[in-house]
Formats: C-alpha cells, sequence, structure tokens
C-alpha cells in the first residue's frame, strides 16, 4: 500500500513586500499601497522506504526563489481589461480610467494577470513554483497568499 504525506511549509521567511491597487471595476481602484505578502505550501508526496517524502530544503529553496523574486516591488496586472499599461523611457505608464501613473520599469514587475489580487497572485505563483524541475515526484500542491493577517487566498495543483 503507498503512503502519502502532506508537508506544511509556512516560514516567516518567505514573504515579499510589494505595491499594488486593486482594480474594481471600470472607474472604480484601490489608492496605491503595499503589503508584506506571506507565501506557503502544502505538498502531498508518496512517502518513500526511507521515511519521508520530500526534501524540505527544495520547497524551502522554492518558496524563497518566488519570494526573492517578487520584493520590493510595484506590481501591475498586463491582463487587465480597464488598465492600459505602456513602456516609454524606462517608465511604465499605466492608465485606468483616464488617469496615468507612472512606475520605474526596473522597479516594476507587470504580471501576466488580471488583478493583483491574493487570488490571482496565488495562481500566478502556484504557476512559477510548478515550472521549477527540481521539485520531485510531487502528487499535490496547493500554493497559499496572505496580504495580511487573517487573509489568504491559494491555488491548488494535482498530478493528472
Amino acid at each position: 500500500m503507498t503512503q502519502l504525506a502532506t508537508l506544511h511549509i509556512d516560514k516567516q521567511a518567505h514573504k515579499f513586500s510589494a505595491a499594488h491597487f486593486t482594480i474594481f471595476s471600470a472607474t472604480e481602484r484601490e489608492r496605491l499601497h503595499g503589503h508584506n505578502y506571506g507565501v506557503s505550501a502544502r505538498i502531498v508526496a508518496e512517502m518513500g522506504d526511507n521515511g519521508f517524502s520530500a526534501d524540505y530544503n527544495v520547497y524551502k529553496r522554492a518558496l524563497q526563489k518566488l519570494c526573492d523574486a517578487h520584493d520590493e516591488y510595484m506590481l501591475l496586472p498586463d491582463h487587465s481589461p480597464w488598465l492600459t499599461v505602456e513602456e516609454r523611457a524606462g517608465e511604465y505608464l499605466a492608465t485606468f480610467d483616464g488617469k496615468t501613473l507612472r512606475f520605474p520599469v526596473d522597479e516594476t514587475l507587470l504580471l501576466p494577470i488580471v488583478n493583483v489580487t491574493v487570488e490571482a497572485l496565488a495562481h500566478y505563483l502556484l504557476e512559477q513554483i510548478l515550472r521549477q524541475s527540481e521539485l520531485g515526484e510531487i502528487i499535490e500542491l496547493e500554493l497559499f497568499v496572505s496580504s495580511g493577517d487573517g487573509q489568504m487566498s491559494s491555488a491548488s495543483w494535482r498530478a493528472s
């Protein structure tokens, strides 16, 4: 009988600070602000004959790599129906409802999502982590993104 194990990785170090604004409609958005986002994971894998299912360090490094890649940036959605983003002279010009905000390209990440929310970030970051080949054989991965105490969303993947 195959035994499964569920690993939970929720370290204080797995966080990133970023600025954003949530878009609610064609005419309503939040003011620019920031969060200290937390990233954690739940991993399901087969337990091996040696008594463990996966090397925690591999997953901790993968989560830290994600956090480091997004730390101290302005996050903009590239697929929003209500925000247009244009790059000009080293700046992103983000236009929403007739108002244009300017952000330095080297301090801004233009993400392939429709909105910068914990829900969209969870799915985006899950896709990023699944691209890392060193994760090994896993059955299920759930990635959690929090934007503060008591506020989080998750996205999950299951092997077929």
